[in-house]
């Protein structure tokens, strides 16, 4: 039986290291402060911008809020973010996606600051991450990592397969992977002998966008297995990428949806909002 990677836990405990960073920080005079922009109400972006919120108020970070209406122009969205970039009180800006159609979202992230983007996205961080320069890397693959090493798995040496090659998971994930020395192939919908490829993966990250698409079929004996999917099945409960049911019982471990990548993407985000303090030369 696999092992089960908990994300919920592992996200507490970097959670908890960023609230004692921040508190040492304020006894120092200086705040951490994440600006979390949504425009419109889409449902879902709702519930994340609360999660956000919440991470924020356990780690001690002051959140800045701007709720936009849906009829917000992209002159008066990029307005606000040089106004942010400006402002010496706000350490990082997440613009919560997806944004209304009338706005350009590559514009948009490409206007935030290098130095206070938080979700990793700008062209300047990415170039970074792949020069092994120091910048923020996107939180969904930068927690993998996290949850890989905190298991107790090394990545050095490993044959790793990735599913996916988006630029928020994917291709990013990629370069962390290689970054801790692992022998990494980036797999997507055009690979010819998709299962031949994944069956040689010591660690599996799969990131396709498709529900219980991997089965046990693409899983090497004794893998470790990282599910990036998420998704709602017919009896509309969540489900990820793999088929958990068909995949565990031959991994050495894996994450389950939910409660395995998912937490990891706020506490990310949070250890990112730390390291935009030192990233401004403040500390």
């Amino acid at each position: 039986m696999a092992k089960l990677i908990d994300g919920k836990t592992i996200s507490t405990q970097i959670k908890d290291e960023v609230k004692a960073e921040t508190e040492k920080l304020k006894e120092k005079g200086i705040k951490v402060s994440l600006a979390v922009i949504q425009v419109g109400n889409d449902p879902a972006s709702s519930v994340y911008v609360r999660n956000k919120k919440k991470a924020c108020e356990y780690c001690g970070i002051e959140s800045l809020s701007y709720e936009l209406p849906e009829s917000t122009t992209e002159e008066e969205l990029l307005k606000l973010i040089r106004d942010l970039n400006d402002n010496p009180e706000c350490n990082g800006i997440l613009v919560q996606l997806p944004l209304p159609k009338s706005i350009n979202e590559e514009k948009i992230l490409d206007e935030i600051s290098p130095l206070k983007d938080v979700d990793g996205f700008h062209p300047v961080n990415v170039g970074a991450l792949s020069i092994g320069k120091p910048g923020f890397v996107s939180c969904t693959p930068a927690g993998v990592i996290e949850l890989i090493k905190r298991s107790g798995y090394s990545i050095e040496g490993k044959e790793c397969v990735v599913i996916g090659r988006s630029n928020i998971v994917g291709k990013p994930m990629a370069m962390l992977l290689l970054r801790e020395n692992g022998t990494v192939t980036v797999t997507h919908s055009r690979t010819k002998d998709l299962k031949e490829v994944t069956k040689r993966a010591d660690i599996l990250v799969v990131a396709i966008g498709k529900p219980k698409m991997i089965d046990a079929s693409y899983v090497k004996e004794g893998a470790v297995v990282i599910d990036v999917g998420i998704h709602r099945n017919e009896d509309n409960k969540l489900c990820g990428d793999v088929d958990f049911e068909s995949a565990e019982p031959h991994c050495s471990a894996i994450t389950p949806v939910p409660g395995g990548v998912g937490p990891m993407t706020i506490a990310m985000l949070m250890k990112n909002c730390l390291e935009s303090v030192k990233l401004q030369n403040r500390v």
